[in-house]
């Protein structure tokens, strides 16, 4: 007998830019790795792509050196920044070990040319490894001091005409205030781009925002640490936050 398979609900954004914090892969430790969290997200990462999405990644540096934090110590914040590139350079690869352990087609492509360990960021090719279903782990930030990862992250779903920018956190979306401080902060379903600039809610810096707004990008701000929450945002459902 035959049992009638529901049909599958097409995804809302099929091509995602998902931005990542370099602490999240540091999980409770605060610095360097905890592999269970990373498989957890690469296992996120697997079951989208297994939906037909299209995944461009972001992953931030925190967890190994933060550029603006180390220039305020004294040093050159050109020099700072391009440690923070670096950084998220080991971070991708760290991440793209695991995404193919997983089984998933994963490809390293950096700002800043290193041809022995990933390839340059070339558009076209980038946009040619989704359309074939590969990862696409996008490391060294847009390879210019004084812009973030999330800065880099926005540059980069514009470029590769992602339909969604996902800046998973370890927080439920965008608040009116910081809910690991204070109790009473109010989470946002959605918000303006315009509201998130004017309320300097942090959510990302002013440039990234700004970039988002300009080119009608919708950003969805969600925990990444809630199983299948990634799915579900990219199905349309109303999780975390989503700014319009």
């Amino acid at each position: 007998v035959l049992i009638p398979v529901a049909p599958m609900t097409p995804l809302k954004y099929p091509r995602v830019l998902l931005k990542l914090s370099g602490e999240a892969l540091a999980g409770d430790k605060g610095f360097g790795f905890d592999f269970d969290s990373i498989r957890g997200f690469a296992h996120q990462v697997k079951t989208i792509s297994a939906l037909g999405a299209q995944v461009a990644m972001v992953i931030g540096g925190g967890n190994i050196v933060r550029g603006s934090q180390i220039s305020k110590l004294g040093m050159d914040r050109v020099s700072a920044d391009y440690m923070g590139m670096l950084g998220t350079v080991i971070n991708a690869l760290a991440f793209q070990d695991v995404l193919e352990r997983e089984g998933l087609d994963t490809r390293v492509m950096t700002a800043i040319r290193m041809e022995e360990i990933a390839e340059p960021f070339i558009r076209r090719r980038a946009i040619r490894h989704l359309e074939k279903g590969r990862c696409v782990v996008l490391a060294a930030g847009t390879g210019n001091p004084y812009f973030s990862t999330d800065t880099a992250a926005v540059l980069r779903g514009i470029q590769m005409k992602a339909n969604v920018i996902i800046k998973a956190t370890s927080v439920d979306g965008v608040y009116n205030a910081d809910p690991k401080k204070d109790p009473t902060a109010k989470m946002y379903d959605r918000i303006s781009y315009r509201d998130v600039m004017a309320g300097e809610l942090g959510v990302m810096d002013q440039t990234a925002i700004t970039l988002c707004k300009e080119n009608s990008l919708p950003l969805i701000v969600l925990n990444i640490h809630t199983p299948g929450i990634v799915e579900q945002a990219l199905r349309g459902e109303p999780v975390g936050t989503l700014v319009s």
